[in-house]
């Protein structure tokens, strides 16, 4: 074989560096060794680093979903519960072994799920078109189902306040055909409510949000941040007077990112120090996975995933196992903070 001149071996050198350069697509199995500190938490600001544990890594505890959603931590049962709407399920993942199984069919293609502070889990439902609690003895209460005589559209998200009363969103997804729900009209605009289980009384907060989605508050409960997943896809934030009405509302964040597409945030949680982190969509690789903003409004941070991540929450005995429900899975890291609520 005629050896290469110098010309001649450059020239097939480069044809053959964008190969060699090639990033070699992830092992979500965990055969393959990962190289700390992991690749797919990314700062973009100095203010995330300390939030990324230089030696853990972002693990893929399970997959087998249509559409994952509505993590809650049980912190009692040392569980994670969620939703897997097209499925008409609830799934459970055990912290004590990984154990992953059906906890609940059929579940009314639950989509968020929360616990109340009596430990209680408190699901909207979209077959049910309600906001639903589990009882200790089986049986369950309808928290909310009707708006001034109309039957809801399909609970989306929620959060319990300290106070009892259980804030949540009523969009049209669960309606709008027969995949995470059962198809029909509308009777009422989107919007979202309070409501107070021991009275029944039921309030309307806002109908100013286009699709109001993922909800969640700040640490205080001064403050109350809605995603709203229709136009212009963005994450709004109010503030909470006496605990049971908003005002003045703002943007809190625009989820466009350059070099990306639009993108969206779904479900959202915040963290001691008052940052938000919202699973984030729709905008393809490099997008889809967690942002994290600073209680400004800073995009400081990402988690990337191969897959559209709607929500996420803190759990673990110490609420800095961060879970996260993306499409057909469920993925988890550890991070350097604390989720600011039970659930």
């Amino acid at each position: 074989m005629k050896p290469l001149d110098r010309r001649s071996f450059l020239t097939a050198a480069a044809a053959l560096a964008p190969a060699a350069l090639a990033q070699t697509p992830r092992d979500w199995t965990g055969q393959q060794p990962l190289r700390y500190t992991d690749p797919d938490l990314i700062a973009l600001d100095k203010r995330f680093e300390k939030y990324v544990i230089g030696n853990t890594p972002i693990q893929r505890l399970w997959t087998g979903a249509f559409w994952a959603e509505g993590p809650a931590w049980n912190g009692v049962g040392r569980y994670l519960l969620w939703s897997d709407i097209p499925n008409n399920r609830q799934m459970r993942w055990l912290e004590e072994d990984g154990h992953t199984s059906v906890f609940r069919f059929p579940s009314e293609y639950s989509n968020g799920n929360t616990f109340d502070y009596e430990g209680r889990q408190i699901s909207c439902q979209h077959g049910m078109r309600r906001v639903a609690r589990y009882e200790p003895d089986g049986t369950v209460t309808t928290i909310a189902d009707h708006w001034q005589g109309k039957p809801l559209n399909s609970p989306n998200d929620l959060v319990v306040h300290p106070d009892g009363a259980v804030w949540f969103t009523d969009p049209t997804y669960g309606i709008q055909g027969n995949y995470e729900g059962f198809q029909a009209q509308p009777e009422i605009k989107d919007a979202v409510y309070r409501v107070d289980p021991k009275t029944g009384k039921m309030d309307k907060l806002t109908d100013e949000l286009d699709k109001p989605n993922g909800i969640c508050f700040s640490p205080d409960y001064k403050k109350v941040y809605i995603c709203d997943t229709g136009d212009p896809r963005d994450i709004q934030v109010f503030e909470v007077v006496d605990g049971k009405t908003i005002r003045n509302k703002r943007q809190f964040t625009n989820m466009a990112m350059p070099g990306k597409g639009p993108g969206l945030a779904d479900g959202i949680r915040c963290d001691v120090d008052g940052n938000v982190w919202a699973g984030a969509g729709r905008g393809g690789p490099g997008y889809d996975g967690v942002h994290v903003f600073t209680p400004a409004g800073e995009r400081i941070g990402m988690i990337v995933l191969p897959e559209i991540c709607a929500n996420i929450c803190f759990g673990g005995a110490k609420r800095n196992h961060l879970f996260m429900a993306a499409s057909q899975s469920l993925y988890s890291v550890y991070v350097g903070t604390r989720g600011a609520h039970i659930a």
